[in-house]
């Protein structure tokens, strides 16, 4: 709960093979009050049992996610403290039997080894893929405009009668001594009259590893959130606001390791930009890999997720040329098209018709006052909408650039290494060749625990923008340990292949190239740096396999589960984010303390407003991560629902159609297998 301390050393179970043998328990709760008769019971358990395990047949066991070299070493994370009590986000509710071995810690990566908590992320053809906005009831937005109108008033109130009886705190909205104020009264009203008011949902600090658990720093303020005070309690929670897709962040494992070797090696920054000095071995291995991994011929690395859309666009695109953007772009898409220079016209979010319309009109009519032919026409589109959970509509999108002749620039921040059987993003979500695109464009912030961008395409292109784009002069190198983060993670995805040498009746046969091999395949051992020893759950992919079926099987139990708990969500059913309308502005605050405040364990969640989405659309963002298992799937459900009721929040499906909660965790399994149109007329 909020505002308990934790030790300075928290209690985290670290099961490795040095670990003490454990049984599955036929209750699926923990009844134990201390962590030493918890690893008793179990011990005992797996003692009893040993004879019935001698005869039965070995059973089905995960094999072990990472064989870390670091699990061997206490650390704060790692120490069991004897006379602690049992916290259900530390300890897995359904302990493993002593085949199954985990050697990551269960607070940062959850322990889940049925595999009926699994599914195949692709798309599903027929299934829509049209954004629809569901609006709330009448009343509903009535009070929504009310409230706003409300909060707008009282603000201007209190300007008015501030300004005159407290000058001193509103000197940055007045001049003083002839020079202009920094901020104008009415830029800055929303922020300080509205957004200030819930400031309490945003900026919450964390400390540790942002993984399926993260630890908050308690707070509060006595001047309206003015300021924020930071108090010396701490809160453990279930994290469901990170974009940790593939649950990459963690400080233990394979992937781990391989970062603290090349540390080793390389220190902790390149010291300089590509083009001057900045450029190591790591720097191209990283490229290759990502052009690999995403299917293209060559591919450019940022050290920002930002800047590589705000700076590439430029190089691409300047005067006299379109670009035609998706009117819920990204906010550094719109950035890099203004720097441009380039005119742009936008199209109602994936309405492929009104794109075609679009489309038609500015080819026949060409630029404003000459009429002359667009020296050239980009059209930019994300993969996965971060704020509406939509997936661009790719393969119709293809169809009008064949026929309409535009060149594409996909922008994959949420859904590279997230969707897609093989993880590579939403071509291979909907099975096309990524050639046919002509700049895919990706963040490693997301499914791969690092940080920094890159575009991917043809060699000649990115030979271009390796010169043209400011990033090469200019931007300081993605630093060595970030990339290696990069390589280990995108490699336990793909797989790595064993380096095939030519046979002796066959001396002149060339080695295999990566360039020639089909995507999407594993890794070739060439392109991963020759020092670089990865565990074999790594280099057979298990490891990401299951971490890809997980991911898709919590993203789709969460939100048909809210669905049939009657709550308004958008998105398509594969994404693995889930935005809940929430509306009025008033309950922001109180759905963001509540989810806190769960009585079993703290939630800590995203609350979004304008300007990230519409106002009146205000909503919790949930991001949904492989690392979560099922019960703490089934623990979000329960508290949205119990918030649910309290905030009147579900208007979604007619009261008759829904579920009850506990309906909808008994039979999570059939759920997240419904169509989305089973789910509405179930």
């Amino acid at each position: 709960m909020p505002g308990t301390a934790l030790p300075p050393s928290p209690i985290a179970l670290n099961m490795s093979p040095t670990s003490s043998i454990f049984k599955r328990k036929s209750t699926s709760t923990l009844t134990h009050k201390t962590a030493a008769s918890y690893l008793s019971a179990l011990s005992e358990a797996d003692a009893r049992r040993a004879g019935l395990r001698a005869n039965a047949p070995p059973p089905v066991g995960t094999p072990a996610l990472s064989l870390s070299s670091s699990v061997t070493g206490e650390s704060e994370d790692s120490v069991l403290r004897e006379d602690g009590p049992v916290d259900a986000l530390e300890y897995p509710s359904r302990p493993p039997t002593s085949e199954q071995v985990y050697t990551l810690l269960h607070s940062e990566y959850g322990h889940c080894n049925n595999e009926d908590y699994r599914f195949t992320s692709e798309y599903m053809p027929g299934e829509s893929l049209q954004h629809v906005m569901v609006p709330g009831p009448y009343y509903i937005m009535f009070t929504t405009y009310i409230s706003y109108l409300i909060l707008i008033v009282i603000g201007h109130i209190r300007d008015f009668f501030g300004k005159r009886f407290h000058p001193s705190a509103y000197r940055h909205l007045m001049e003083q001594n002839g020079y202009a104020p920094l901020n104008s009264d009415w830029d800055s009203f929303y922020t300080r009259r509205l957004k200030q008011r819930m400031d309490d949902c945003f900026g919450q600090p964390i400390t540790g590893v942002a993984g399926r658990t993260t630890v908050l720093l308690d707070r509060y303020s006595t001047d309206y959130n003015d300021t924020q005070t930071i108090l010396d309690t701490r809160t453990r929670a279930l994290n469901i606001s990170s974009y940790n897709y593939l649950g990459f962040a963690q400080s233990k494992g394979g992937c781990a390791d391989a970062v603290e070797e090349s540390i080793r090696r390389y220190g902790v920054t390149a010291a300089g930009s590509r083009l001057m000095g900045g450029s190591t071995d790591l720097h191209t291995t990283t490229e290759a890999l990502v052009a690999r991994f995403v299917g293209q011929e060559d591919a450019m690395i940022s050290s920002m997720g930002f800047s590589t859309n705000s700076a590439i666009i430029p190089a691409l695109v300047g005067k006299g040329c379109l670009v035609i953007s998706d009117e819920l772009n990204h906010a550094s898409i719109r950035f890099g098209v203004r720097f441009s220079g380039a005119n742009v016209r936008t199209y109602k979010h994936n309405d492929m018709r009104d794109l075609e319309a679009l489309l038609r009109e500015v080819i026949s009519q060409g630029q404003p006052k000459t009429h002359r032919p667009w020296k050239k026409i980009l059209l930019i589109v994300e993969g996965l909408f971060s704020m509406e959970g939509t997936f661009v509509d790719l393969p119709r999108v293809l169809e009008l650039k064949r026929k309409y002749k535009f060149f594409l620039w996909v922008d994959e921040a949420h859904s590279i290494g997230a969707v897609g059987p093989n993880g590579r993003g939403v071509t291979d979500f909907f099975h096309v060749n990524p050639r046919e695109i002509d700049i895919l464009m990706g963040t490693f912030t997301k499914s791969f625990g690092a940080a920094g961008g890159y575009v991917s395409g043809s060699k000649a292109i990115i030979d271009r923008l390796r010169v043209r784009a400011y990033l090469g002069p200019f931007a300081e190198a993605m630093a060595p340990p970030v990339l290696m983060q990069i390589i280990a993670s995108m490699a336990s995805i793909m797989g790595v292949t064993a380096p095939t040498l030519p046979s002796n009746n066959s001396n002149n046969s060339p080695l295999p190239s990566a360039t020639t091999e089909i995507h999407p395949g594993p890794a070739p051992q060439s392109l991963l740096p020759p020092w670089l020893t990865l565990d074999a759950s790594l280099v057979s992919g298990v490891e990401g396999r299951i971490r890809l079926r997980r991911i898709a099987f919590n993203s789709r139990y969460l939100r048909a589960g809210l669905a049939k708990l009657g709550f308004i969500t958008y998105g398509h059913s594969m994404s693995p984010v889930v935005p809940l309308l929430l509306f009025n502005p008033g309950k922001m605050i109180v759905a963001h303390r509540l989810f806190r405040e769960n009585p079993k364990v703290p939630i800590i969640t995203v609350v979004v407003t304008y300007p990230a989405c519409d106002l009146m659309t205000a909503r919790i963002r949930f991001c949904v991560s492989a690392s979560h298992t099922k019960e703490d799937i089934d623990e979000i459900l329960r508290a949205a629902d119990r918030i649910g009721d309290v905030l009147d929040l579900k208007h979604g499906i007619p009261v008759k159609e829904r579920w009850g909660i506990e309906e909808v965790c008994e039979r999570a399994v059939e759920l997240s297998r419904m169509e989305p149109i089973a789910i509405a007329a179930h």
